[in-house]
């Protein structure tokens, strides 16, 4: 299995378009590259029952998590201009090649 690049990146902010939390928003906890998924923080939840381990002082039951998401559900927020917005690249002048917003062209990266 190939690993795809993804331009969304771990702490950006996010905008679901399609499924179950259509129009939420939420940052990127994790970014799985080998099967181009995200986990969003409050996208996607999930029940899942766990067992007690007192070793790791985890309490059994039944606890809600996120799941990951496909990559191509999810669309950028840009910092600037707070909108949803596609991704581009550019090099700036000290030669660092950063993502820019393609409605404002702002630079995304920090």
């Amino acid at each position: 299995m190939s690993r795809v690049q993804t331009p969304i990146r771990r702490n950006d902010t996010v905008a679901v378009n399609t499924g179950k939390d259509s129009g939420k928003r939420g940052r990127v906890l994790k970014v799985l590259p080998a099967k181009n998924r995200l986990i969003v923080e409050g996208v996607n939840m999930i029940k899942r029952h766990t067992r007690p381990n007192p070793q790791r002082n985890i309490k059994g039951g039944i606890v809600e998590r996120e799941a990951a998401l496909h990559a191509s559900n999810v669309q950028l927020i840009c910092p600037e201009c707070s909108k949803v917005t596609r991704i581009g690249h550019r090099v700036l002048g000290d030669g660092r090649k950063v993502r820019i917003c393609r409605k404002c062209e702002g630079v995304v990266d920090k």
